[in-house]
């Protein structure tokens, strides 16, 4: 009954949020207020709701050491998508043409901020969290980054094989990342950094969802294996790859702090542990 009741309310703001940012994306300043205005609702709400069908906090929103936590999930990945456009640059595949739109970037970082925080909340904190305390860690990931990489097929671009790599590369990845620190703000700051450097900085397309101008007038061209074609770079082998190596990475940590759910034990998920990254 609490999945369905923290499901449902989450849903409710996933859809009035995504409404209300996507009416207003004409206006760059309006979407950026809007979309970090969303962002907090959908986490104040979700905090509600586990307060109210759990009866306890919930600690993977705690606001202790919060923006800490979130700033270094933004570094995470704002890097791991840098990583990606250095290679695509060095074998010729990205070019900048010049600067693009500050105002551009301004709508889009609101817009990404909401997108990674209902998202988050979504997969990782309802689906995953409660998925794990009753299958596992790891089918708990498969199950969960599968559904989430599948539900980009609705996508205008979208192709199997770009939700198979967001699958991959964002999904799994970013249940690793929530089993690893049991913190939703470090993941919605992983999430947010790859999706804002992707639009807002290097202006390239995110998801099949089309193209952006970010900070900077930039083209990808070369090899759909390697720049994703349509679907754009998450769709390239590099981004499949990185995100495979920090997902280990992550699974890695989960393991040296205890966090891992066995299959079949039928525990809670230790939310109680660790929410920070190693120094």
């Amino acid at each position: 009954m609490r999945f369905v009741q923290q499901f449902l309310a989450v849903m409710v703001m996933y859809a009035i949020g995504g409404t209300t940012v996507t009416a207003v994306k004409e206006n760059d300043w309006l979407t950026c207020a809007l979309g970090l205005v969303v962002a907090a609702l959908v986490v104040f709400v979700y905090a509600w709701v586990v307060r109210r069908t759990e009866h306890r906090r919930a600690p993977d929103v705690a606001r202790e050491g919060a923006a800490a936590r979130t700033g270094r999930g933004v570094l995470i990945g704002a890097g791991m998508f840098g990583a990606v456009i250095v290679n695509l640059f060095s074998s010729g595949h990205y070019e900048v043409d010049g600067p693009g739109s500050v105002q551009g970037a301004l709508g889009l970082l609101g817009f990404m901020a909401a997108a990674a925080a209902t998202e988050e909340v979504v997969y990782r904190g309802v689906l995953f969290r409660i998925a794990e305390e009753h299958i596992g860690t790891y089918v708990a990931l498969l199950l969960t980054g599968l559904v989430f990489g599948l539900s980009h097929l609705l996508n205008e671009h979208a192709t199997l094989w770009g939700a198979m790599a967001i699958a991959i590369e964002a999904g799994f990845m970013l249940a690793a990342a929530y089993a690893a620190t049991r913190s939703l703000w470090l993941t919605i700051g992983v999430h947010f950094g790859w999706n804002f450097a992707a639009a807002g900085i290097f202006s390239t397309e995110v998801s099949g969802n089309g193209g952006n101008l970010g900070l900077l007038d930039a083209t990808i061209s070369g090899p759909e294996l390697l720049t994703g074609g349509s679907f754009g770079p998450e769709g390239s082998v590099y981004s499949v790859g990185f995100g495979a190596l920090l997902t280990l990475v992550f699974l890695w940590l989960a393991h040296r702090r205890g966090n891992i759910v066995p299959f079949g034990a039928r525990r809670a998920a230790r939310a109680e542990s660790t929410v920070t990254l190693p120094r």
